[in-house]
């Protein structure tokens, strides 16, 4: 589905809602991030986040919203925290039941690379964000956590101890390399679409097979 951005500057006015009672903070701060999420989705671009189309948007004044977030970036973040956890359900989707470890190797990074895809915005601000625009709370453990490094290491200690993959890389650092390799995939396919990379599923079947054979065990090795 293709959306027609609001012009920035000029999003829907909404009429102002009534003082919310007391205790219903929370409450508030949910229809915040839900309005800001609607403007991210519609407009597919972080700039259209200001403060005041967020404020319009839920019928508060621009105050009321630094009541519950720090500044724009830390709003902006809580709407992509969501969607952190999404990315870690769908990896984590995506290996179960599978017996082979690097079969789910492969499906995590799949998966990885498409919740990229279909999110581009998102995946933006939480992995290609400056560390200065970064609020403390996504620090790097947690978007490791985020990119699933854990269990692919988990997985890549399985598929050493099965011979599918050389012992001599630790097995977190084997991760990083493979997030590594994920990201910057995912990250010129959102940046230059125009570029003729090729169909998407076969760009990655590509990568991923001169991965595994690069990780293979030599003879030596067996």
């Amino acid at each position: 589905m293709t959306y027609a951005p609001r012009a920035v500057g000029a999003p829907a006015v909404a009429q102002r809602r009534a003082r919310s009672p007391r205790g219903q903070g929370e409450q508030l701060r949910d229809e915040i991030l839900a309005a800001a999420e609607r403007i991210l989705i519609e407009t597919n671009d972080q700039s259209a986040l200001s403060i005041r189309a967020i404020a319009n948007a839920v019928g508060v004044t621009p105050p009321s919203i630094y009541l519950h977030f720090t500044d724009r970036n830390d709003l902006v973040f809580a709407v992509c925290e969501r969607h952190a956890e999404q990315l870690e359900r769908v990896m984590a989707d995506a290996a179960e039941g599978i017996d082979d470890p690097w079969e789910r190797i492969r499906r995590r990074g799949r998966a990885y690379l498409q919740w990229g895809l279909e999110n581009p915005e998102h995946y933006r601000i939480l992995m290609m964000s400056r560390p200065d625009q970064t609020p403390d709370r996504f620090v790097d453990e947690r978007l490791a956590d985020t990119a699933g490094l854990v269990p692919v290491a988990d997985d890549v200690v399985q598929a050493i101890a099965t011979q599918q993959v050389a012992s001599g890389e630790e097995p977190l650092e084997m991760a990083k390399m493979l997030w590594m390799m994920i990201h910057g995939t995912v990250s010129l396919l959102i940046s230059k679409p125009e570029f003729p990379f090729g169909p998407v599923d076969d760009v990655y079947e590509r990568l991923f097979e001169l991965v595994q054979r690069g990780l293979a065990p030599r003879p030596a090795d067996c």
